[in-house]
């Protein structure tokens, strides 16, 4: 079978003969350096993706992608046209209209929340709660039910569960002959959801939308969430939105409320890649060093190879052949392992947890109590590539110097 003689002598070099030992030696060790970076930055860029896609579908399950406002302190204005105008939209896929009452609720203690008013079967189209009951019915809030659903947390710090009652009181003053006093109701409480975010859980409470109303006594909603296709686009659309109803309605995003926790979440993943891209770079180190003493190794063979014909560009070929191949091998184990480490990463954590007794993430003091990890093959290929380009450029310098072997100084000696 015809193979180039850059190839075949390259291979032949890299299978070790008695006198060079050492050189595989140096060679495994490359080949084992560039496993382990590859391997370790794969693994911290699921980590980092796993902490992200957390963080955000257990915010943004709980908020809007965007929302239509009334002007402020007032409700939406002809809602229901403005629904129709933001469902028209391609890039919506759903909207809910909400009311939110800024609340006090009392049972054994007493705890501020902010309440929302939602339709149960709308609400579902805009976020995910629904998927977060942990206890009761998410379809109890019906109308003139007065029914109450609140945050794990929350429900613990009033003290109550299903079926208990809860106070609310409503800064909404009306006249008594006693004078000006706020808005007081009981509700049930109808269930519990836990979305895994103290800001949600401590501090938010749902109730039935017509119920909100007439808690406020206003009639409508004081907004619509929507969900995007994209929730990266949010602005966009919201321009496209914002110019179709006109000045009376507000728009706002995602991100003009968290789009600094996220922004700082994607920088410190780019800047642990430059790091982690470093110990590469270390690692292809040893790479250069195997191929400057090969070169050394086999300046004979270089000098009979030059006297037979051999061109200095086949003989940088012949070197960059094994150069490349120690590189490719370690990509291809490290790919492979980081893969399956990243697979089975909060299995292992779970497992050094229940071994050593050392809780990696306490609930009590992070959103998340799981090392998360979420493998992306984009990450998986901008690391084999940027390590191959390392490897490559590896090679070059030792190859050069190979080329440049003089036969006649080289053989002086022989």
């Amino acid at each position: 079978m015809f193979r180039p003689l850059e190839l075949f002598i390259g291979l032949r070099y890299v299978r070790a003969k008695r006198r060079n030992q050492f050189i595989s030696f140096i060679s495994t060790v490359s080949i084992v350096c560039i496993t382990i970076s590859v391997m370790a930055l794969i693994t911290v860029m699921s980590v980092m993706n796993g902490f992200d896609y957390q963080l955000r579908s257990r915010i943004l399950g709980a908020i809007s992608d965007a929302t239509v406002s009334g002007l402020p302190g007032e409700t939406v204005q002809n809602w229901q046209y403005a629904m129709q105008q933001v469902k028209a939209n391609p890039h919506v896929k759903g909207a809910a209209p909400y009311v939110e009452i800024q609340s006090f609720l009392q049972a054994q203690h007493s705890s501020g929340a902010l309440v929302r008013g939602i339709d149960t079967t709308q609400e579902p189209n805009v976020s995910d709660i629904n998927k977060h009951m942990i206890q009761g019915s998410f379809d109890s809030l019906t109308p003139g039910s007065w029914n109450i659903i609140l945050g794990r947390d929350l429900a613990l710090q009033l003290g109550v569960n299903v079926g208990d009652k809860v106070t609310m009181v409503v800064p909404e003053w009306h006249a008594s002959p006693w004078g000006a006093i706020p808005t007081i109701r009981g509700f049930r409480v109808s269930g519990i959801f836990e979305m895994g975010m103290e800001e949600f859980d401590s501090g938010l409470g749902l109730i039935n939308i017509g119920d909100a109303e007439k808690l406020k006594s206003i009639n409508g909603p004081t907004g619509i969430r929507l969900k995007l296709d994209d929730l990266y686009n949010a602005r966009t659309v919201a321009g496209q939105l914002s110019d179709t109803l006109g000045q009376i309605y507000g728009l706002t995003t995602w991100m003009d409320s968290h789009a600094n926790f996220f922004s700082a979440i994607s920088m410190e993943k780019h800047v642990m890649f430059i790091i982690l891209s470093l110990i590469i770079l270390v690692a292809v180190i040893n790479l250069i060093s195997m191929l400057m003493m090969l070169v050394t190794d086999k300046q004979a063979d270089i000098a009979i190879l030059r006297t037979l014909g051999s061109t200095p560009r086949s003989i940088m070929g012949m070197f960059m052949v094994q150069g490349v191949l120690v590189g490719f091998v370690g990509i291809g184990f490290g790919v492979g392992l980081g893969s399956l480490l990243s697979w089975q990463l909060p299995t292992i954590a779970k497992w050094i947890e229940h071994i050593t007794g050392i809780t990696f993430l306490s609930p009590d003091v992070y959103y998340i109590s799981e090392v998360p990890s979420r493998l992306e093959l984009h990450d998986v290929i901008w690391v084999a590539l940027i390590t191959f380009l390392f490897s490559l450029l590896a090679t070059l310098y030792p190859a050069w110097r190979a080329s440049r072997t003089q036969p006649a100084q080289a053989l002086r000696y022989e």
